[in-house]
């Protein structure tokens, strides 16, 4: 009895090494260095890719140390990769990061993070895709001020507005779905 149960326990494990093999997370089609996702396939509920999704993320949080890429930016990279995977047109993907409070280091230069932190951002070459692909950066310009963060600062391409709130409004107002993690 004990060896069927191990012959069963050792066939079980080796078909889920093989499913597990078989299925990985691949970054790309848009943003092919960040943004990694698993394919599903045939799903349930359908993605509709006919339609336009339009996306707001407010990123405020930040890892602690200054060593670690940001998880929630590496989110717009995910949202873009997951759909075009699915077979989302590029034209109907719309993604807009709206960055404020604790998040606003992670948008400044090498040079200036050098600066603060000693070391390179480990967010920028991220952002750099991000911007690539056509994804809006607005930083808050209340923190901005209030963190000590001057927009000559922020990677270029980066825009700077008046607050957040302003932001995440007029961007809501204009049928983009607010993502908040």
């Amino acid at each position: 009895m004990a060896l069927k149960r191990f012959f069963l326990f050792t066939v079980l494990s080796l078909f889920y090494l093989v499913v597990s093999w078989s299925q990985s997370k691949e970054a790309g089609p848009i943003i092919v260095d960040f943004g990694k996702v698993w394919g599903i396939e045939n799903p349930d509920y359908k993605t509709r890719i006919n339609q336009p999704l339009k996306v707001v993320f407010d990123i405020m949080n930040s890892p602690d140390s200054d060593e670690v890429m940001n998880a929630s930016i590496e989110t717009a990279a995910r949202f873009l990769n997951m759909h075009a995977q699915a077979g989302v047109p590029k034209e109907n993907l719309k993604a807009v990061m709206v960055v404020h409070n604790k998040a606003s280091k992670d948008i400044i230069t090498n040079a200036a993070y050098q600066k603060r932190f000693g070391k390179d951002n480990p967010n920028e070459p991220l952002i750099q895709a991000l911007l690539k692909a056509g994804v809006e950066i607005i930083f808050c310009g209340q923190s901005s001020l209030s963190r000590d963060f001057p927009r000559e600062e922020t990677i270029k391409g980066v825009q700077l507005g008046l607050s957040a709130m302003t932001a995440l409004i007029q961007l809501q107002n204009e049928g983009y779905q607010l993502i908040k993690f």
